[in-house]
């Protein structure tokens, strides 16, 4: 298993979701993308960024259950790669039922994940197919996109990830408040 560090989050245009880049730590510094949607991505940039939220989201109800059952996560990782989709496991362990492995969404471990402070893992051999060496994170701004408005919920949802990861909280609540505003518009 190579551990690995989520470096950044960026818009993946083809399949409008976002590249999470895993980077190996030590090692050759191989990077893997992974693509996820983009409310999972919030969740990953919300647990990056460290974000408190008004009230708990999904990842961070998970997290807080787990804590408070005494259940310890050991390590998410990401096992294998079949038609172009990623998998999982979270490995758990309890006083009562010792460790088990546990089938998830990559999206889902690594959010847990950085919530809890446990470590992410990559197979050698997913690595070894899907990681690159030496080759730059991909850069993509919304904005260019010709179908972007400013009141596009995908919009949005963009502005508010690069808010935060330029620490700029309250405007990050202000896009937030927006994006509540245009869920509630029948």
């Amino acid at each position: 298993m190579v551990p690995v560090e989520v470096t950044k989050i960026s818009f993946y245009p083809p399949s409008k979701g976002y590249a999470v880049i895993l980077r190996e730590i030590g090692g050759q510094r191989r990077k893997l993308p992974v693509i996820v949607g983009s409310f999972e991505a919030q969740a990953i940039a919300l647990a990056l960024e460290k974000v408190e939220t008004p009230r708990p989201m999904t990842h961070d109800l998970l997290s807080t259950i787990l804590q408070e059952t005494e259940v310890d996560i050991k390590q998410v990782a990401i096992t294998h790669l079949a038609d172009g989709t990623f998998f999982a496991e979270m490995t758990v362990e309890t006083d009562h039922r010792g460790k088990c492995d546990i089938d998830t969404r990559p999206s889902d471990a690594i959010a847990i994940a950085l919530r809890l402070g446990s470590p992410i893992f990559v197979s050698d051999l997913v690595m070894a197919e899907a990681g690159v060496l030496g080759e730059s994170e991909p850069e993509f701004s919304f904005e260019e996109l010709p179908h972007a408005s400013e009141n596009s919920r995908h919009y949005l949802e963009e502005q508010l990830q690069k808010a935060i990861e330029e620490e700029e909280y309250e405007i990050a609540a202000e896009i937030r408040d927006k994006i509540e505003r245009l869920d509630k518009k029948p």
